[in-house]
């Protein structure tokens, strides 16, 4: 998991903390008076690995989109028939979120 989604955690699960910041003491967190802000460590990391796996999620639908936004005109009104190798490809990337998870690792159909 990476920390890059450790700060929004503590934030969304911590309403009352105002900021953050990392020391000899490590990542710790205050409130709009300075008060230490307890946390659990474990509900953060959990917290954000759900937050890292949403955000890796997004970025897949996103790279999703604009690949089937590039075949759009193959379904346009005034060009012919969309091919069948067309249509399973469009079928096989609207589906890519039901087998993968982020771009890491994904697979994507061949183009025809």
């Amino acid at each position: 998991m990476s920390s890059h989604f450790k700060h929004p955690a503590i934030y969304e699960l911590y309403p009352n903390t105002a900021y953050i910041r990392f020391d000899e003491n490590g990542l710790q967190a205050f409130d709009g008076n300075d008060n230490l802000v307890e946390f659990d460590d474990i509900a953060v990391s959990a917290k954000a690995e759900q937050l890292e796996a949403s955000h890796n999620l997004e970025l897949l639908r996103a790279e999703r989109n604009k690949r089937l936004a590039n075949t759009d005109y193959w379904d346009a009104s005034d060009t012919p028939q969309m091919s069948q190798d067309q249509a399973t490809y469009r079928q096989a990337l609207r589906d890519i979120t039901e087998t993968y998870t982020s771009l890491d690792n994904v697979v994507w159909p061949v183009k025809p």
